[in-house]
């Protein structure tokens, strides 16, 4: 296992972790989470060597292989799949090592040279020589690479997608921990799911940085939080951590309340009586107590951040249409052909499709950035559209402050006004009035998104708006565009940021756009049909009302019973599975209740008084083996769920 004890961590003079202690077992999927700039990315250089802690010691089993993402882009020549195949570096060297017995020969001793041979043959089909290439290319098509593109030179890539290459290379390299900083941030949805389903499969140890909260969620079984200087560990995923803490702050809230309370007797009989000789030991006895008395800090959320976004002043209906459009940036080859769809007043659309595919294109057409090439497009008189995309933030003026470019927007507004505004998203004092230029990546996302909404746009068109902010930033994001009362059309990778946002899907694939029936999970599994469909005959899917090919019809027929009868036998195996799930859950509900009550007792300071001495006793003992056996069932839940997870990653890759 991994355990850090002691440790302290410095980052210049700020100090990231103050004498922490954190345990991390064999096969245990792990979430780092805490503000920008807490220390989690340092936290990673510890565990990978590359940083030395200020104090402690940290204990890492020495057999075990670390595998972690390049942050650097790589500039090389090298083909895009033998790069992937870098990242097995036990392998290359053995490869090397082989080759170089070829070219030397046998020499004097044909014998040691044959047994050395035999030696490294024998190694190699150990590391998986022979299925190197295959497993480099599982990789790249999970992460999005057209099989074209496997032996393209790394550096033909943009720096996202070689960023891609650096997860493959990561995950191509044989280890027993996987340390993962934001892998999500250069993955559209459908590689992200392929690539939750592979960590769902892999035997090691994983340690995750993510601000998506559904990724998050789906990996991490775990989560160590920083929190004041110290790591804090929560059960569950996400969502748990979210409700255990809430928990834990109110506990504290509690506790610093009845420390209050008895400071302020035990200062009163001070002030009382510390004079009168008759009463001085026991004022001096107090004295001391109230020094001894643990200074409980309050836990406190601290974002800080209030997104609201304008409500326009008036919206049209429809605001926008298109008939028979066509999209791309050449008249020869357009990568959108006979769009027909219309924006109408209230829309809220989320644009589902591969990276690739279409989904910018589409997008920067209707902000008017691409003109159409081919049909016809119709704004409705009034139409004010707020484009987001992420060559915003180069637009900005590095030298400029926040609010020299909200006064730029806003010339007769009053300075607190547009102070008032900045605030809300999180750029206040000093930082309103500091140049951008050395503002982080979520720092100008914010203040561009601050400066499109300023307009009161009736249509917000988003690409992919969540990129580079933290989680506490998305979920303000998230509520304040729940709130917005205008249309919205949104790209993104963010789960979470769709499923609370938008009301309906578009689907960009082939080159056609169309309404998408279903929600998030029918795209996923629209997705799993879609690939095992492919070199069956393609097939385009039958979205919305959109034509289906009828030469294509009997291959989808054959997809669709295929389909059917593996979720049978999926529904075969997993229902005893979710029977005791089922069981294990209302247990765990019914014990957690009970945790509750017993909790509320350990709270009242009552409880401490002599005359219920006995009751104190039987519930403190009742809440340590509730807590022990609740823990029990939770680790028997967890492997339940698990197992589940393995069932339906073997069906959906039967």
């Amino acid at each position: 296992m991994i355990r850090a004890t002691d440790i302290t961590l410095r980052r210049g003079t700020k100090v990231l972790l103050d004498h922490a202690e954190f345990v991390v077992h064999p096969g245990e999927r792990v979430g780092i989470v805490g503000k920008n700039g807490a220390g989690k990315t340092t936290l990673f250089a510890l565990l990978t060597g590359t940083l030395d802690a200020d104090g402690g010691d940290l204990s890492i089993p020495a057999s075990w292989r670390i595998a972690a993402i390049a942050q650097e882009v790589a500039e090389t020549d090298r083909p895009a799949r033998e790069f992937v195949i870098d990242g097995d570096t036990h392998l290359r060297t053995l490869q090397t090592e082989r080759a170089a017995l070829d070219v030397q020969g046998p020499g004097g001793d044909a014998t040691a040279h044959g047994t050395r041979l035999a030696e490294l043959e024998a190694a190699l089909a150990d590391a998986g020589a022979w299925s190197a290439q295959s497993r480099a290319e599982q990789l790249l098509a999970g992460l999005g690479f057209a099989p074209d593109e496997w032996m393209r030179p790394v550096g033909e890539f943009s720096g996202g997608w070689r960023m891609r290459l650096n997860l493959a290379r990561a995950l191509m390299a044989p280890s027993d921990l996987l340390l993962l900083d934001e892998p999500t941030n250069h993955l559209d949805l459908d590689a992200m799911l392929w690539l939750e389903r592979w960590l769902a499969a892999y035997q090691g140890t994983v340690i995750l940085i993510s601000h998506d909260t559904e990724f998050l969620d789906a990996v991490a079984r775990t989560i160590l939080h920083f929190d004041h200087g110290k790591l804090v560990r929560y059960k569950g995923g996400y969502q748990d951590f979210l409700v255990q803490r809430a928990e834990r702050i109110r506990q504290t809230q509690l506790a610093i309340a009845r420390q209050e309370k008895q400071a302020a007797h035990l200062q009163s009989f001070i002030d009382r009586f510390k004079a009168k000789a008759t009463k001085a030991k026991q004022a001096q006895s107090r004295v001391k107590a109230l020094a001894r008395m643990e200074q409980l800090a309050p836990l406190r959320l601290e974002s800080g951040i209030d997104i609201r976004i304008p409500s326009p002043s008036h919206t049209p209906d429809p605001l926008l249409t298109m008939r028979g459009v066509a999209a791309g940036y050449a008249a020869d080859s357009a990568i959108l052909t006979n769009i027909e769809l219309m924006v109408r007043a209230g829309s809220r659309i989320g644009i589902l499709g591969a990276n690739g595919a279409g989904k910018s294109t589409l997008v920067k057409t209707i902000a008017g950035e691409l003109a159409p090439l081919a049909g016809e497009m119709t704004a409705s008189r009034g139409l004010q559209v707020g484009y987001f995309a992420q060559h915003q933030l180069d637009m900005l003026d590095l030298q400029a402050s926040p609010l020299l470019h909200l006064a730029r927007l806003a010339p007769d507004a009053r300075e607190q006004e547009l102070r008032n505004y900045l605030g809300g998203f999180g750029i206040a004092g000093d930082a309103a009035t500091a140049p951008v230029a050395p503002m982080s990546g979520g720092e100008k996302a914010r203040l561009a998104l601050a400066l499109i909404v300023w307009q009161k746009p009736n249509l917000l068109l988003l690409d992919e708006p969540s990129n580079h902010l933290d989680v506490d930033t998305r979920e303000a994001l998230t509520e304040a565009l729940a709130a917005f009362e205008g249309s919205m059309l949104l790209v993104s990778h963010d789960r979470h940021l769709l499923r609370t946002t938008v009301d309906e899907f578009w689907i960009v694939a082939d080159g056609r756009v169309a309404p998408f029936e279903g929600d998030l999970e029918d795209y996923r599994d629209w997705l799993t049909g879609r690939g095992r469909a492919q070199g069956v005959g393609g097939g385009t899917p039958a979205a919305g009302g959109a034509a289906a090919d009828p030469a294509a019809e009997p291959d989808r027929k054959t997809q669709r019973r295929l389909q059917a009868e593996a979720r049978q036998r999926l529904s075969a195996v997993r229902k005893p599975l979710e029977q005791k799930l089922k069981r294990a859950e209302t247990e765990m509900e019914r014990m957690n209740g009970r945790k509750a009550e017993l909790d509320a007792l350990i709270a009242d300071a009552g409880l401490y008084d002599e005359a219920r001495r006995d009751e104190r006793i039987r519930v403190l003992a009742e809440h340590g083996e509730l807590t022990k056996r609740l823990d029990d069932i939770e680790e028997a839940w967890l492997a339940l769920q698990e197992e589940l997870e393995r069932l339906e990653a073997e069906h959906g890759e039967a």
